[in-house]
């Protein structure tokens, strides 16, 4: 048994995860799982990357912490990874202490041997606001093609990398001004030292792809370049020891990470990190896009080998997600967040059908929905649901769930054949090629399921109708190892259905008879058109971490503050963060009360208060500063939700006694007509 340390790429705390980053960890899944079925140790680790520039500016746009902001998005970042069954062993954080110890055990280590050195160099300097700004914030153009906009560290059309002051035309990204170039000292890895190492490293048999090794073999042969690895304050992350305004650069601790988050695990587990990182026959496997191939395939080598650690193994690099052949864009419609698309669709069809289409090499991946629907529908549906159903219902139906010893004439050898090459096919993360042989010999079975007319053949001989079933019954656990990397849930109602334990690889044979299944269960259902079109139809909340709070005046007046009307324009706000905990005490000093509005009137010269007379059991005023979303004729014969006990208020002279309650873009939380007035909401 192996012990296998496994990461994606960290997903950054400053946004929700979208489909395009789901490619990566779904990929990684798969993988985990195939090689956990084999009996390997696997260990998938994964954190919020959490430090740098657009953290700290984010948080302080939307007037709270960076931590807090952080804790909002490694919420949110989890709930969408459980919901499409990334199986992580961990997710954790790089603002830890775990990762501060290993960043700065890195540090010393690469220090104490020469190779991180402290230097002037040139930066760019926003003078409007007051601040060295990193290369993510700065743009222009490519000093290489003249491409417009790209940013200060890479040209994203000639994968050329450079220093910000080198960029042509640059501004800064905040305000639009002209930064100037200003000298400070930093410290800098010395890449050069490795080019020896790295370039051993890349020789080695699996340790990249044959394009990503020939990309990083140019970059070495062109000559490695120093790498600044510290950033100026304000800044969130780690300080450098013994610096006062120097912290280390993001791209320092968002890989060691990988290590702080696999610390973690085994601090939970009672694992030895040791077995993992250098262990006998361990394995270090990274998935990432190849965005980051530059950052993973050299710098993070490099920094592992100069502080005594081993590079990765495997360094599998896969290519950049469309959507119906255009690049994702929130403005052509086609950028669609993970609860965008868990708004009408199951997630298991996106898993296969990213598995569907991905293989070893570094491709592009398109998200064609109407071939989505398709595949779905065609394969997942009609061939292997309908298989495994078909045959799962006709044995509990005519023989009551028994199965007995499988017909010799069924196509096992055809099963035996597409179990193996599907396990090589997956070990070596062929898995479009695996999805097309498991439906090759799913419609094998289904051929002989209709070629033995088991309906038929009952009424002449049922011992021979049962045995013709009783291996269809086998095919479908044979289905189910096959599957299971991929449908991890479709997997595990096989399971059930069948009365089994948890599959591995091993149980990819006929050895099932003489028991008993339960209820058929279709694993998985059409795609509707209509679906499809409610997910591309879907708006997200329009509230965020902070800014985008919904702040409540004491009767009831609703104020957005600036920075949420800003946010709102942008398209970028998100739900926001939970508050502190309360006990349950706090919650029941609230009198929640229904209420039917039964007069409702601008009050004068204010664009968003609005007077109602309302009946919560009693007649009452209150005043709402709902007036820019709602018409007072909209609002008669709502019911709606007070909170009755609030103290009295005056509001422009105007006594309010109660606050209704509204989601942060101002959507009454309503009840149906029925309702009664005055009945308590607990």
């Amino acid at each position: 048994m192996k012990k296998v340390f496994v990461t994606s790429a960290l997903p950054y705390a400053n946004g929700s995860i979208h489909i395009g980053h789901l490619v990566e960890y779904i990929q990684t899944d798969i993988y985990c799982r195939f090689r956990r079925m084999l009996g390997d140790d696997v260990v998938y680790v994964c954190a919020d990357d959490t430090h740098g520039t657009p953290i700290e500016l984010n948080a302080r746009s939307r007037g709270i912490a960076p931590e807090e902001l952080v804790a909002y998005y490694a919420r949110e970042h989890k709930e969408d990874f459980d919901a499409f069954d990334v199986g992580f062993d961990i997710y954790y954080s790089t603002n830890s202490d775990e990762n501060r110890r290993y960043s700065e055990l890195v540090f010393s280590r690469l220090k104490e041997k020469g190779h991180i050195i402290r230097k002037t160099t040139p930066l760019t300097w926003c003078p409007t606001d007051k601040r060295f700004l990193p290369d993510r914030y700065v743009k222009g153009n490519c000093p290489k093609c003249g491409a417009p906009d790209q940013y200060g560290d890479v040209c994203e059309k000639c994968d050329t990398t450079y220093a910000p002051t080198d960029l042509k035309d640059p501004y800064c990204v905040i305000c639009r001004g002209a930064p100037e170039v200003r000298e400070a000292d930093h410290y800098f890895f010395r890449l050069s030292d490795f080019a020896g190492e790295l370039s051993a490293w890349t020789a080695k048999e699996g340790s990249l792809q044959d394009e990503i090794r020939n990309y990083v073999n140019v970059w070495i042969k062109d000559g490695l370049k120093d790498w600044c690895i510290s950033r100026n304050g304000p800044y969130f992350g780690f300080k450098i020891p013994g610096e006062d305004d120097l912290y280390f650069y993001v791209w320092l601790d968002a890989p060691i990470g990988y290590f702080a988050s696999l610390d973690k695990l085994c601090q939970q587990t009672g694992r030895e990190v040791e077995d993992y990182l250098h262990g006998d026959g361990s394995e270090m496997i990274h998935f990432v896009g190849k965005d980051i191939i530059y950052f993973h395939a050299l710098f993070w080598p490099a920094m592992l080998i100069g502080a005594g650690f081993k590079a990765p193994d495997h360094l599998f690099v896969h290519g950049m997600l469309t959507v119906n052949g255009e690049k994702m864009s929130k403005s052509r419609g086609t950028f669609i967040t993970a609860r965008q698309y868990l708004s009408a669709l199951d997630p298991q069809y996106l898993r296969y059908y990213y598995a569907a289409n991905l293989s070893s090499r570094p491709d592009d991946l398109d998200l064609n929905m109407q071939d989505f629907s398709n595949r779905i529908n065609a394969e997942l549906v009609g061939n292997i649901s309908n298989f495994t159903y078909r045959t799962l219902s006709f044995c509990s139906k005519q023989f009551e769930g028994t199965v007995t010893t499988p017909a010799d004439g069924g196509p096992s050898a055809e099963f035996a054949a597409a179990a193996s090459e599907v396990r090589n096919l997956y070990a070596g993360r062929e898995f479009r090629k695996a999805i097309q042989r498991i439906n090759a010999a799913c419609a094998v079975a289904n051929k002989y399921f209709q070629d033995s007319a088991p309906w038929a053949l009952v009424k002449k001989d049922r011992d021979a109708a049962q045995k013709v079933i009783s291996w269809c019954v086998a095919a479908c656990k044979v289905l189910g190892v096959m599957l299971k990397p991929v449908l991890p849930k479709a997997a595990q109602s096989l399971e059930r259905q069948l009365g089994l334990g948890p599959l591995a690889w091993a149980d990819a044979n006929f050895d099932y008879q003489n028991r008993k299944i339960a209820a058929a269960d279709m694993l998985a259902k059409k795609v509707e058109k209509e679906q499809i079109d409610a997910m591309f139809a879907y708006v997200p909340p329009s509230t965020g971490p902070g800014a985008a709070v919904v702040r409540v005046g004491a009767a009831g007046a609703l104020a957005q503050n600036a920075s949420a009307e800003s946010a709102r324009a942008t398209g970028e706000i998100e739900p926001p963060p939970f508050a502190a905990e309360i006990t349950y005490d706090d919650f029941a000093r609230l009198d929640l009360r229904v209420a039917e509005v039964l007069e409702a009137e601008r009050v004068p010269k204010s664009k968003k208060l609005i007077r109602m007379q309302i009946d919560c059991g009693e007649r009452r005023q209150i005043v709402a500063g709902i007036g820019e979303v709602y018409a007072p004729e909209q609002l008669v014969g709502k019911k709606i939700v007070v909170v009755a006990n609030l103290k009295p208020a005056k509001l422009m002279g105007i006594e309010s006694k109660g606050m209704l309650l509204a989601s942060g873009d101002l959507v009454l939380a309503e009840f149906p007509k029925d309702a009664i007035n005055g009945g308590k909401v607990k």
